[in-house]
This record gives C-alpha cells, structure tokens and sequence, in this order.
C-alpha cells in the first residue's frame, strides 16, 4: 500500500481553517487598530472583538458579557480556579474537588494551592474513566469552594456526567468549572441549561490559531483581574487586545458547532472500524468508555511495545499520532490519566492515542489498519518484554 500522510491527533491540535485563516488576514494589514483607540480604525476593531465574543457566547449558549478572551485553556483554567480560591478563602472556604485525571492545567494549579494551604479532595474514576456523581455530593463540604470536573478527557476521550455534577453543585450552592478544551464542538453544550458556572476552551482544538482561548464565567460570579494594567475584557484581562486571534476563533466556534451531530455520524463509524480493527491484535486493550467518549478519539494500550518506539515509526509511515497528551509528551513517565484507570505502569508505556476528524477517509482508516499491524509486529519481535511474556515470565 502507498504511503500517504494522516493527520490523527487532533487532540494535541488542529490546523488553521481556511475559513478562520482568510477572516483573520486583514487584521494582520489593514484593519490592524487597537480596539482601545478611539478613532475608526479602533472603533471597528473594538466591534469586530465584541462580535467574536457573541459567537463564542451563542456556541455554548452563554451571554457575550459572560466570555473572557484568553491566551489558552490552561490560562483559563488558572484563572477560574485560582480566582474562585482566592476571592471565597476570605470566607473561610479552601477546599476544592478536582478529579484524579484532570489535564495538569487543573491538577498543577490545584497542587500549586494546596502548598497555598488549601485542601483538595482528587476524586478518583473507575476502570473506564468515569466519574461517580455520589463521589462528588459526598466530597462537597461546608468549606468547599470549587469543583473542577473535565468534560472529557484530553486522552481517552471519556465524557463525564455533566449535567448531573452540575445538579449536585447546584444543590450543594457550590460553584463548578468545567474545562471543556477536548469537548467544546464535539458535543452540545449549553452552559445555561446544564448549569455550568464557568467553563474553558481553547481555539487551536477547534481550527483557530494557537495562543487564543476563552472563559465563560457565569454572571453573579466575580472573579479577580488576572492580570493588572488596563481596562481591557472589563478591567479583567489588561493586554491589548489579540485582533486577529480573538475574530479567527469566533469564525471557528461558529463553524465547529454547526451540525455536531451529523459530523459525528460521519467520524464514528470510523473510529469503531479503528477500535476493533487494532484490538484484533493480541494483547490490546481500548482505554475509556466505549461509547461515552468523544466521536473522534480512541486510545489503546498495546503491551509488549513503547509508545515513543510505535510512534515513531508510525511517523515514518506518515501517520501522525500520539501516546498520551501533547503537554507530557517529553516526559518518560507513564500517564497518569491511565495509571488513574488501573493500568500497570509496563502497559501505560505503551498506549496509542487516535484522534482524528471528518477529513480521515475511509481510506485513510484503511491504511492506518494496514500499517499498524506491521509496526507492532516488527516492535514485538524486538523487545525483551514481548519475549518474556510470550514465555510466560514475570516483567517488570
């Protein structure tokens, strides 16, 4: 079979859209005002923000004056959770629930506070990723001040019961997060219905540039200035404002929320032929739900291999692919997300992570099942491991 070149790893990110490329180019030549300035060409910048803000706004069913621009998703993480801490300690709450397999946005940022003196409670997930709801009621004291529960998870794709958390946080009057990077055009959301208090997205999931985000914060809720200087995003954010950026990601919201469902439709499929087609190997296994996750992701361990080794030469073959999440990708250690679901660290070493999108054809899927088999062939008959275990040995 020809070789040919696959992207599949949209979760670590996406390519810039033609169509956000094309509205993001005259603010680069020609409409390149500060939208502070108070002249025409700052006049319609300033517009043409507030514009993009209201179609991140009716993405998620939220009000324009409810969305705060960013840098990333693990900037506006940061600031719901430090800024939630921050302003309730003063009433005497300092404890947070957080889960076990949270992105390190969430899990580094509630570490940094527990060295802070505050508390955190990490709820843990059973075998397929998910989220017990009685977990959290349990966990919610009378000092708790946050939740912080991932919609669905940057590596195994499962998603969580929301809409449930959410009802728990409500009754329990404690305020939930949700950081929603890997779901946010994926799966409907409405933050309004779901009673979702504040919520992170990140534009380079979704085919807008890298270095833009946003954070919902539901109106009641105040949150500290991030960052000091200016009156930009209400006295909030100081910066000027990123122009291009800002009106690039709300093309892209726009476009990734058009038919969700019917994208799924057409992703699915595909990612079960994937799914079943790689645990036709021995010695696989599919990490996370196997229908509550994301259309697009699957993750497998395959024992006996590396992931470095198996994605290496999966690049050689053009395919692009991961084994874990890209912000640990330099890290030997095994990920937490599967060690979280009970997996030995010798099998955690070796995980696949597929996440592709409606422009991996058939075709494509048809290569992929054709390449590899081969490379895991060819990986097993080199490791020291593989031979141990096919002899029945114990490895470490």
């Amino acid at each position: 079979m020809e070789k040919r070149f696959i992207y599949a790893d949209n979760a670590a990110t996406t390519c810039v859209s033609d169509k956000v490329l094309k509205a993001m180019i005259p603010y680069f030549t020609t409409a390149y005002g500060n939208p502070s300035s108070i002249y025409k060409l700052g006049r319609d910048a300033q517009r043409d923000v507030e514009a993009a803000r209201a179609k991140v706004a009716k993405a998620i069913g939220a009000d324009p004056n409810e969305i705060f621009f960013t840098s990333c998703g693990s900037e506006s993480d940061n600031w719901a959770i430090k800024g939630t801490a921050e302003r309730l300690a003063k009433k005497g709450k300092k404890h947070i629930i957080t889960s076990v397999f949270e992105h390190h946005a969430v899990l580094h940022t509630t570490q940094y506070l527990e060295k802070q003196g505050f508390e955190v409670t990490y709820i843990p997930v059973d075998e397929k990723g998910l989220i017990n709801p009685e977990d959290i009621r349990n966990a919610i004291r009378e000092d708790t001040a946050l939740v912080s529960i991932m919609y669905a998870n940057n590596e195994i794709g499962t998603i969580q019961p929301i809409d449930e958390i959410a009802k728990i946080c409500k009754e329990k009057k404690v305020i939930f997060h949700t950081d929603a990077v890997q779901a946010v055009g994926h799966v409907e959301i409405n933050v309004h219905e779901q009673g979702i208090d504040m919520l992170s997205l990140s534009g380079h999931k979704i085919h807008a540039q890298k270095g833009i985000g946003a954070l919902y914060v539901r109106k009641g809720i105040v949150l500290p200035n991030l960052i000091h200087g200016g009156g930009q995003e209400r006295n909030k954010r100081a910066g000027t404002e990123n122009v291009p950026a800002i009106v690039g990601l709300g093309v892209a919201i726009e476009e990734a929320v058009k038919n969700i469902s019917e994208k799924a439709e057409i992703i699915t499929p595909r990612r079960n032929k994937l799914i079943d087609g790689i645990l036709k190997l021995p010695y696989t296994r599919l990490n996370g739900d196997r229908d509550k996750r994301l259309p697009g992701n699957l993750n497998i361990s395959i024992e006996g291999i590396e992931g470095e080794s198996l994605l290496l030469m999966l690049d050689m073959n053009g395919i692009c692919a991961s084994s874990g999440s890209a912000c640990t990708s330099g890290s030997l250690d095994p990920s937490h997300v599967l060690l979280s679901i009970g997996l030995k660290h010798e099998v955690a070493h070796g995980s696949l992570r597929l996440s592709i999108d409606e422009n991996v054809s058939d075709e494509d899927v048809d290569y992929i099942l054709d390449v590899i088999p081969k490379v895991v062939e060819r990986l097993r008959s080199m490791s020291p491991v593989w031979e141990k275990m096919m002899k029945g040995e114990k490895y470490e």
